[in-house]
Formats: C-alpha cells, structure tokens, sequence
C-alpha cells in the first residue's frame, strides 16, 4: 500500500523530508488507541450502509491481529509507515486484502490523530491518578504511624513554630490530591469525541457520532469540526496538570533533602532509594529526591514546549500539531517514572523523633506567649509587641525565652504573671491548635481519617 495522500503527486518525496514529516518513530505508541478508534470507525460505517457487515467484521478481525501484533513486539515497521495511522492500514491491507481501503472512507488523519490521542491522555489520567493515589497510601500511613512526633514548622526557612511532623507530611498529601482532582476536571474536557469531524468539514456520508462515542466511551461530541481537529487546549491542560504535580513533587523532594541532611537529621533515607560518590565513600547522597526536584523542570519544559508550537497557528489543522505527541509522551513516562519511587521513600524513610525534637527552641512559643496575653484582654498588637521584647531581652542575655524570671516578664508587662512558665511547653502548644485543619494531634487524626476516605474512593 503506497502514502494515503500520493495521487495528485507527480514526485516522490525527498528522502530527508520524508525523515522529518514520519512520526511513527513517537506515535506507535497510540498503536492501541488507533485501533479501537478504527474499530468503532468499522462498526459505523456498516451501520451506515457504506460498507456490509461481512466487510466490517474482516477488518474488525484484522484490526484484531495487528493489535495483538504490537502487543506482543512481533509488528514490523516499513519505512512507508509514515506514521501509525499508516502503519497499522498497511498491515491491515496485507492481512485482509483490498477491503482495509474502505476503512478510511469518509475520515481524516486530522480527526482520526484527535481522537487517538484524547484516548490516549484518558488513559494515562487514569493511570496518573491510580500512582497518585499510592502516593497518598504511602504518606498517610507513615504520618500515622507517627502521629505523636513533634519537629520545627518553617516558614522562610526560619523555625516558626512547633508541629506535628505529620501535619507537615500531610500537607504533601493535600497538593497532590488537588493535582489528582485537576486531571480528573481534564478528563471531562478531553473526553470529546472528534471522530466525524473529517479535515476540518465533517463527514458527509451519515456517519453516527453519537454511536461512536458511545463505542468507545466519549462523555460528549465536538460541537465544531474545525475547532475539533485542531483543539489541543486538553493536552496543554494535562501538561499543566503534570507540571504542576512535578512542583509539588520537587517541593517535596526539596523538604527531604534538606531535612536528610547532617544538618537536620530529621529524617534518613532508604539506601534503596539513595546513591554513593564515586569518590567519597562516606557519602549517602538523596538522588531520588534530587531527581524529583530536576524532572520539574522537565515537566515545565514540556508545557512550555506545547504551548509554544500552539501559539501562533491559524484556524483548523496543521502539521505543526504533530508536535504535540513528544512532550504529552515524555510527560507522562516522566511521572509513571517518579511518582512510584517518590512512594517508595516516603514509606521507607526513617524519621528521627530526637532530632526533631532537639531542634526545638522556646522563641518558637512567642506567638504561645502572645496569645498568654490575649486571654488576658491585651490586644493582640500590644502583645506582639511586648513578646518582641522578651525575645530581644533573651537575646542580648544570650539565654532562652523560657530561662527569661517572672520577674523579668513583669518587667516588661504586669499582665505576665508566675504561670507563664506553663506557655514553654511544645506539645501544649501543639494540643491547643486543635482547630480544624491545625496542627493539634485530634485535628491531625480527623485531617488523616478524611484522607483516608478520600483514597478508598479513588
């Protein structure tokens, strides 16, 4: 079977064009997506009188075969297989004989590469969502099982107040069920049948639509045939959703590898999940989250990428959509990669409560003390101010805010009484914020036990 489009030609293409214009190279990968959307395409046609229902079932068992031919490695490629389209009709042709020319009767690559490819993305945000979700598995269970430790919260990687080192693991739970709700907000966008939209017309031989997209699971049909060839918004909507994922990953990513370090000590990797130097033996170094951190940026890069080659385009299809398929792909291979060795260190990681707990200081309880003063009618900025100067007193004594004498907080304010004492305790200060969604032990349950319904719904 020679290209689809060769009649009105009267040369062959040149050898480095043709190199340049295949895609087969990339978009084989659409090989499973290509034939149920051909399938469907068989049944509709014979619904529609264009082809009989002995015809329709050969290429239906056809199509079959050369499924099960990629599925299983044995397919061969041609180098007239200009792209999978092409490909899987040659094939096709050769297993049925002359009936596989009437498959595209009445389609265009332009809707037919449409359609692969939103079943394609469908796909993988199902995927996407499965690995996120075992992400969540991984990070509630192990903020359960240290439900109890208390560490420094930050704030511009200053020591702001004192938390529940599962409250802070938990808030990485809640950015990447956001990134899971995103994808699934973008499946009801891609989920769009563009199959009958023709090259940019429609099809003109009274093709079902609304059957196709029953077929092969569509929510809706495109409403434009132009627009519905040429609309990439779904892509650049999943690609945004992934970058957005790999951000909070390498947030993620960034919050352990500080807190592995000798200088924190928080928390100690996994040797599954750390490498060595190649000239410091002594070395542990957390690659796995350092790589999370760097496949961010490829992430961006391939949103950037997409929204780049969009840009600039007239109305309906050009070439310039072949573009697309690269970044989509390495997106999602980039994902599927990290998200399960992201689990996997969160469920392996060894937390060091003691050094946690040593990296507590008492100028982390001033706000403790400001709200001291609160619950004494001082108004708030009054006691901001006076708790400023406890914490410059026991800075210039060169002492803790909580070695600072009763005496020495009368000093300041009458309000101070001998109780005071009772503000410097961290766990204290923890229970006191059991307001939904703080950092007290009880709001960290509730905060888990949501967490938990929310994954058994996934």
């Amino acid at each position: 079977m020679g290209l689809m489009w060769g009649g009105r030609f009267s040369k062959s293409i040149d050898d480095a064009f043709a190199r340049l214009n295949a895609s087969f190279s990339f978009d084989w990968r659409l090989y499973d997506a290509d034939i149920r959307g051909s399938i469907a395409y068989a049944k509709a046609l014979a619904r529609a009188n264009i082809i009989s229902e002995a015809e329709r079932d050969a290429l239906m068992v056809g199509l079959t075969r050369v499924r099960a031919e990629f599925d299983t490695g044995a397919f061969k490629a041609k180098p007239a297989d200009e792209d999978i389209h092409t490909a899987v009709e040659r094939r096709l042709g050769e297993l049925v004989g002359t009936v596989a020319g009437k498959l595209h009767t009445g389609r265009s690559r332009n809707d037919q590469v449409a359609t692969d490819t939103r079943l394609f993305v469908l796909d993988a945000i199902s995927d996407l969502q499965s690995l996120i979700a075992n992400l969540q598995r991984a990070i509630v269970e192990t903020a359960e099982q240290h439900i109890d430790v208390l560490m420094p919260g930050y704030t511009h990687l200053q020591r702001a107040q004192p938390i529940l080192f599962a409250h802070w693991l938990m808030s990485y739970f809640w950015m990447v069920q956001r990134d899971s709700e995103r994808l699934g907000n973008c499946a009801t966008r891609v989920s769009v049948l563009p199959l009958g939209a023709g090259a940019l017309a429609g099809n003109a031989l009274g093709i079902d639509r609304a059957f196709l997209a029953h077929e092969l699971e569509f929510a809706r049909v495109s409403e434009n045939s132009i627009d519905a060839v040429s609309d990439r918004d779904f892509i650049a909507e999943f690609l945004f959703d992934a970058a957005l994922l790999g951000v909070h990953l390498s947030r993620l990513g960034e919050d352990l590898a500080l807190y592995a370090s000798a200088e924190f000590g928080f928390v100690t990797l996994d040797d599954a999940y750390a490498t060595g130097s190649s000239l410091m033996p002594q070395k542990k170094n957390p690659d796995a989250l350092e790589l999370a951190r760097g496949k961010a940026g490829r992430l961006i890069g391939d949103l950037t990428t997409l929204l780049a080659v969009l840009k600039g385009l007239p109305s309906s299809y050009a070439k310039d959509l072949q573009e697309d398929k690269a970044p989509l792909f390495d997106a999602v291979d980039t994902l599927v990669a990290l998200l399960p060795v992201v689990a996997g260190v969160i469920r392996t990681l060894r937390v060091n409560a003691d050094k946690m707990r040593a990296a507590l200081d008492t100028a982390m309880l001033a706000t403790d003390l400001a709200d001291y003063l609160v619950r004494r009618g001082v108004p708030f900025r009054d006691a901001h101010r006076q708790v400023g100067e406890a914490v410059k007193l026991a800075e210039a004594r060169g002492i803790e805010l909580s070695e600072l004498s009763p005496e020495d907080y009368r000093a300041i304010t009458p309000e101070f009484d001998a109780d005071v004492r009772n503000v410097f305790d961290f766990a204290r200060s923890v229970a006191a914020r059991e307001i939904i969604g703080g950092t007290g032990p009880n709001a960290v349950r509730a905060q888990i036990a949501s967490a938990k319904e929310l994954v058994r719904q996934t």
